[in-house]
């Protein structure tokens, strides 16, 4: 049968720290955005087109756009977090196996 275990002890556990924080940083960026922050207009992409008209509805457009990407950037780190979290799981028990 082969084995699932393609990581060390140390890569798992890394990568799970790791998809912690950017779950957790992410998703507060997200939130962040989708509330119209004004702390982060330097961060969303704005071009001279998206003043004229209904400027303040493409904005707004625009800082949901940005959010929305924050939060489909943290479903994958908790797809990755999941994958490490496994990874530690089979390193552990491969701990215990008898050789």
């Amino acid at each position: 049968m082969a084995s699932l275990l393609f990581c060390g002890p140390k890569l798992a556990a890394c990568g799970l720290v790791l998809s912690i924080w950017g779950v957790i940083m992410l998703a507060m960026l997200g939130i962040f955005f989708t509330t119209h922050s004004a702390v982060l207009r330097e961060d969303v992409p704005f071009t001279a087109e998206d003043f004229k008209g209904e400027a303040l509805q493409n904005i707004y457009k625009l800082y949901n756009q940005v959010g929305y990407n924050c939060f489909i950037a943290a479903v994958l780190y908790v797809g990755i977090g999941f994958l490490s979290f496994c990874q530690v799981r089979l390193n552990k028990r491969k701990e215990y196996l008898v050789h």
